[in-house]
């Protein structure tokens, strides 16, 4: 996609004016397809946002990021941090910051340093989740949030007298704050308190990895000669993404595979593996909804005008049930080509955190969890529960076996 050619005089974009916060939090994807429908830009201005919400919009905007950029001057996530992290930063600031957590997060370290603490991981929580036996077990609770948060806490070698569940809970308040486009004030209250709390475990713990560097993502952070106030923004950007993204595969792909028993059996036959199932459950269920950016000047994008200082967003849970680029894109189908969806965004902001994430879930979590229990299923006579929009994923998931 580029700007609008020459001899076409690009319009106003289209306003979407049913946008309803409650509703999006329920399930956004009936809005996300009648915003397809209208256009590839809206201007949605009850959140006095203008939305991107196809494959091609969402993804030319990333490769632009001189038009687009990450540099936003109102971001939430500055807010929720206290501070701006690499992901609200464009090149060559952002590839500096960046290039501090490779060591940790490339796919050698990852199989070779922190795939065996993985394994431990899911171990220990699965005897948990037997001891509660399968008539109270709810795989978010018991399973997905305390994993997902150990192998957080692991990989930024905070201390073990940290407990995961305060650490699941700086991660929701943290993307609370991101995603609180409303600005609500009880939201920025929640995100100050896990900061403080946070924050103080990072005084004791900054000193003894300057010490004694280790292989965590905190000491690649600090060997690199970051500022402290940016080492502890990259800490907590860590702590948003690296609990909600993992947490959020486990239960949506339990829950998509307890609907499709047949292409559970394709995993189980060996006919499509682990890795495929990842990657269609991200593309279907994505858990980032929306990347926040702002435009640096005037712009004529997808045959709409977009004005310069304007708030952006790019709908990545739209563009990847873009019918343009997935065939039948609402349906579940791990059998389907899922590579190019956007789940992990686009370009230079791709998440860094990929490869640490489809290993922990897609060739440790998902695998164990399995073979513990194989008629693992959803509890029906349960509630299960969806919450947001901007993040997406499972709040309560009850299985049984």
């Amino acid at each position: 996609m580029s700007n609008s050619s020459p001899a076409v005089a690009a319009q106003d974009a289209p306003v979407f004016e049913r946008f309803d916060q409650e509703r999006m939090m329920l399930d956004p994807y009936a809005d996300f397809a009648q915003m397809r429908d209208l256009a590839p830009v809206v201007h949605v201005p009850a959140i006095g946002r203008y939305l991107l919400t196809t494959h091609a919009a969402v993804t030319s905007a990333e490769n632009n990021p001189e038009i687009f950029t990450a540099h936003a001057s109102r971001p939430t996530m500055v807010r929720a941090f206290g501070a701006r992290p690499m992901l609200r930063k464009d090149d060559p600031q952002h590839a500096v910051e960046r290039g501090a957590i490779n060591p940790t997060l490339r796919p050698k370290p990852v199989h070779e340093t922190w795939s065996p603490h993985f394994r431990e991981n899911v171990e220990h929580w699965l005897d948990r989740l037997e001891e509660i036996g399968p008539d109270n077990a709810d795989l978010n609770r018991d399973f997905a949030v305390p994993v997902a948060s150990k192998n957080l806490l692991d990989l930024l070698g905070l201390p073990k007298a940290v407990d995961v569940r305060d650490v699941a809970r700086w991660s929701t308040d943290f993307i609370a704050g991101i995603g609180n486009v409303l600005d609500d004030s009880e939201i920025w209250a929640r995100c100050d308190r896990s900061q403080a709390e946070a924050h103080a475990v990072l005084d004791e713990l900054l000193p003894h990895l300057t010490r004694e560097p280790d292989a965590s993502i905190t000491s690649h952070l600090l060997q690199v000669g970051l500022d402290e106030q940016t080492v502890r923004a990259n800490v907590f950007l860590t702590i948003s993404g690296g609990m909600n993204e993992p947490q959020h595969m486990i239960t949506n792909l339990v829950w998509a595979l307890s609907g499709h028993p047949d292409q559970l059996d394709l995993i189980r036959n060996g006919q499509v593996s682990w890795g495929d199932a990842f990657e269609e459950a991200v593309r279907w269920l994505s858990p980032i909804g929306m990347l926040p950016r702002e435009t640096t000047r005037d712009v004529d994008w997808a045959g709409h005008h977009i004005p310069a200082g304007a708030d952006i967003g790019l709908l990545l849970a739209s563009a990847n049930r873009d019918e343009a680029v997935f065939a039948d894109a609402n349906s579940f189908n791990i059998e389907r080509n899922a590579r190019g969806h956007v789940g992990f965004g686009n370009g230079v902001h791709m998440c860094a955190g990929r490869w640490a994430a489809k290993t922990a879930v897609g060739e440790v979590a998902l695998p164990m969890l399995y073979a513990r229990f194989p008629n693992l299923r959803v509890d029906e006579r349960r509630m299960t529960t969806w919450e947001g929009w901007v993040f997406r994923g499972v709040t309560s998931l009850p299985v049984t076996w």
